[in-house]
């Protein structure tokens, strides 16, 4: 599916929902999609902690999966920079908790997390040599702990 098939799904769903566009551009980074969106009701479709947005991102990316079935979709919905803001901020939170748990050499746990955001934590610091991470807990007490191993020579 191209660029102009997603951005047409996206603003049909804001036409039915009665929601104005400002823009709407489609980028490419390394492995998501990004459709960053600017419009005057930006309260009414992100909700509450960004929980409408999530369920948009759901949507369409479902919508799109079904058309696409030979692969997933990593796409990802802003709506007037929400989505940068709190993923600049989950990221953030993963670089203090690896360096906590590096400078305290043990584990370090996260406070209960939704998935997207464990995901974040989990590919932020997949890369990083002495930190692994690892995600424990059920249904809404899920959370991320961060490990420190040592390096052995």
């Amino acid at each position: 599916m191209n660029h102009n098939q997603i951005k047409e799904i996206i603003e049909n769903i804001f036409k039915h929902t009665g929601c104005s566009i400002t823009s709407c551009e489609i980028s490419q980074d390394q492995d998501t999609l990004w459709c960053v969106v600017e419009t005057p009701d930006s309260r009414l479709l992100i909700g509450r902690d960004g929980e409408t947005l999530q369920s948009l991102n759901h949507l369409v990316r479902r919508m799109i999966d079904s058309q696409n079935e030979t692969e997933r979709s990593n796409l990802c919905i802003d709506i007037n920079g929400y989505q940068k803001k709190h993923f600049d901020e989950v990221k953030a939170k993963a670089h203090m908790l690896s360096e906590r748990a590096r400078y305290f050499k043990s584990n370090v746990e996260t406070e209960p997390l939704p998935a997207y955001d464990r995901r974040i934590i989990h590919l932020f610091l997949e890369n990083v040599d002495d930190i692994e991470t690892e995600s424990t807990g059920l249904g809404k007490d899920r959370r991320v702990v961060v490990k420190y191993k040592e390096n052995i020579l």
